[in-house]
C-alpha cells in the first residue's frame, strides 16, 4: 500500500532522511520509532505529500508528487502532532471538514457526506456532542475528533503522528485500541509515530527504529525492541521486560 523507495528529505544542508526504502503492506499497522529528530515526522509528512523529498513514494500504486491535493486526499488521511482545532468551530463542522475531498470545488455537502459524519460521530461517542465548541473538549474528546475528521477522508491509508501524546495512561490505551478496531473493521493501513515504545510494541503490526534519517532496525516488536538495539540509540539503558507475553520497555536511570 506504502512504498518507499530511496526517500531523502533535506532542510537546507541538512539530511532529516536519508535514502530510506521500506513498504507498508495493506492493513499493515506500521510504527516508526526513535530519538527527537530522527525523522518521524518528516516521513509522515513526505508521505501525506506535504515535505518536498526526492526518491519515490508511492500510495496504492500512485506516486505522491504526481497525485493533486485532492486526489492524495482521497488516498491518505494524515492526523499531524499539533492539529489546528479553531475554538468556535463545533464538533460536527469539523468532522464535516473530512468530507472536502469528496466535494466538488464549487459544491457544498450532500447528505451521504452528512451520513458518514454521523455514523463516525456515532462510533466515537461524539454524536452528543455535535454542537459544541473546540473550545469546551478535553484532550480525550480532541483526540477522537480529530480521529473522526481523518475518518471522514475514507481514505485507506492513515497517518498519525504520536496519537497520544496529549493523553494520560489509560486514555492512550484506550485511542490506540479504538484506532486499532478501526483499522480491522475498516481494512485501513496505519504508519504512525509512537512516543511510547511499550505500547508501540503492542498495537503494531511492525516497527521502524529510525536514528538521524536512518533506518537502523526493522521487523516485528521482539526483533526491534531489544536492550542492546535501544540502549545504542536512545542514548540511555533500557531493559526490556515480558509480562503476560507483551514487551515492556523500561527505561534505567544512570546512576
Amino acid at each position: 500500500m506504502i512504498a518507499l523507495e530511496a526517500v531523502t528529505v533535506r532542510y537546507g544542508s541538512s539530511p532529516a532522511l536519508c535514502a530510506l526504502s521500506e513498504e507498508v503492506g495493506p492493513g499493515e499497522w506500521v510504527g516508526l520509532i526513535g530519538p527527537n529528530g530522527a525523522g518521524k515526522t518528516t516521513l509522515l509528512g513526505a508521505v501525506a505529500g506535504l515535505v518536498p523529498h526526492d526518491g519515490e513514494i508511492r500510495v496504492d500504486g500512485a506516486t505522491v508528487s504526481s497525485l493533486s491535493p485532492r486526489h492524495l486526499a482521497r488516498l491518505v488521511a494524515y492526523v499531524p502532532q499539533q492539529p489546528v482545532l479553531p475554538p468556535d468551530m463545533t464538533v460536527g463542522q469539523y468532522v464535516l471538514l473530512g468530507r472536502t475531498p469528496h466535494i466538488g470545488y464549487f459544491g457544498c455537502e450532500t447528505a451521504e457526506d452528512r451520513r458518514v459524519c454521523g455514523v463516525l460521530l456515532d462510533s466515537l461517542d461524539l454524536a452528543a456532542m455535535a454542537d459544541r465548541r473546540l473550545a469546551t473538549l478535553s484532550g480525550g474528546e480532541m483526540q477522537r475528533l480529530v480521529l473522526a475528521r481523518a475518518l471522514a477522508q475514507e481514505a485507506p491509508v492513515l497517518l498519525l503522528d504520536e496519537p497520544t501524546s496529549a493523553l494520560d495512561l489509560g486514555r492512550r490505551v484506550e485511542a490506540l485500541e479504538l484506532v486499532d478496531a478501526l483499522r480491522r473493521e475498516r481494512d485501513l493501513t496505519v504508519l504512525s509515530a509512537l512516543h511510547d515504545l511499550t505500547l508501540a510494541g503492542q498495537f503494531a503490526d511492525r516497527l521502524i527504529l529510525l536514528a538521524e534519517g536512518r533506518a537502523v532496525a526493522a521487523g516485528k516488536p521482539d526483533e526491534v525492541l531489544t536492550e542492546a538495539t535501544l540502549t545504542g540509540h536512545f542514548g540511555t539503558h533500557v531493559r526490556v521486560l515480558r509480562a503476560d507475553g507483551d514487551l515492556v520497555v523500561v527505561p534505567q536511570r544512570t546512576r
